[in-house]
């Protein structure tokens, strides 16, 4: 995730002259939603308008309002919310789908004198954003059924004579990846790598990023990730899974991937207790809040800061923004 080296754009601008854009990010249940909320509401003390975009990828679906922990109206106290139960889960939300619907929101906002506030926890969709995407070719659809069909280890074999490259970075047993890096390769007659080296469509260079990256204690991360999954089912989590099952949708759309949602359904099959699926939503939840801390510990840049928000407020994060 690349971010301006100086004050000064490509385009030969200063960043007090480019839009504002800030952006709020960290691993589920650290205080994010809440946080944006607070900043989009000191901009309009200020007599600033500003809008909440959704940057979650399991939040973009609005078969998962309570799974993916959506800010209620209650929560959103009044503020602009855009890009939240935008999907319908039988329409998978890619991160080229999703930033260009960012892009236009962005825009939109722009031209009003707004303040766009990015807030969610996929790196993916922010990192495609404001970097850009590979302008990989579409797949020729015959080799994506033949990879597809191909057992993981000889993808992998196969792969590692095709696509040397891609093969020693990812994981033997990742399928998707190695599927996608395998299907690029034989289809485009190019490696995956070659496409990533020229990524188009980022909007970092054209707009004045205010970021923060939220890392709590893990202790209390993990805490809140435990009473995240409990409060979810006492909401009426299960129905919501219950619904979503009973539209016999592809196992393999994310929004059938989504945390919990294969927890539930096993419960709702009656394979699983509901105190097994309660450990099972809680380990899972934790295991992806951990993903999610070590990638923004880790990818974003140095400079971007970092804070636990326990004893900051909003004013002392973003005073830049808010002056």
């Amino acid at each position: 995730m690349s971010t301006r080296e100086s004050p000064t754009n490509i385009a030969g601008g200063t960043s007090a002259e480019l839009p504002p854009v800030a952006l709020i990010a960290g691993p589920t249940a650290s205080g994010k939603s809440d946080l944006a909320v607070e900043l989009a509401l000191a901009l309009g003390k200020r007599g600033r308008k500003a809008a909440v975009i959704n940057a979650d990828s399991a939040q973009v679906y609005r078969d998962l309002q309570i799974l993916s922990a959506r800010p209620s109206e209650e929560e959103m106290r009044g503020t602009d919310h855009r890009l939240f139960g935008t999907w319908d889960g039988a329409e998978p939300c890619s991160a080229g789908n999703w930033a260009e619907a960012a892009k236009r929101e962005i825009a939109d906002l722009h031209r009003d004198g707004g303040v766009p506030i990015l807030v969610g926890g996929t790196g993916l969709y922010l990192r495609t954003l404001l970097d850009g995407i590979a302008p990989i070719p579409e797949i020729d659809p015959h080799i994506r059924a033949e990879v597809r069909a191909l057992p993981q280890a000889e993808a992998r074999r196969v792969l590692l004579d095709e696509d040397p490259h891609a093969a020693a970075k990812l994981a033997p047993a990742d399928n998707s990846r190695t599927a996608r890096a395998l299907e690029v390769v034989r289809s485009t007659g190019k490696p995956l790598h070659h496409w990533q080296q020229q990524q188009v469509g980022g909007i970092g260079d054209a707009i004045d990023l205010h970021p923060l990256i939220l890392l709590p204690d893990r202790t209390v991360l993990y805490d809140r990730c435990d009473s995240r999954f409990a409060a979810m089912l006492e909401a009426g989590a299960a129905e919501e899974v219950e619904a979503l099952v009973a539209r016999n949708l592809d196992p393999a759309l994310p929004v059938m991937r989504a945390i919990g949602v294969r927890e539930i359904a096993s419960w709702l099959r009656g394979d699983l207790s509901e105190e097994a699926i309660i450990t099972a939503g809680q380990l899972a939840t934790r295991q992806y809040s951990k993903r999610q801390y070590t990638w923004f510990r880790n990818q974003p840049p140095a400079e971007w800061p970092r804070a636990t928000v326990d004893n900051d407020s909003v004013a002392a994060l973003f005073a830049r923004i808010l002056r």
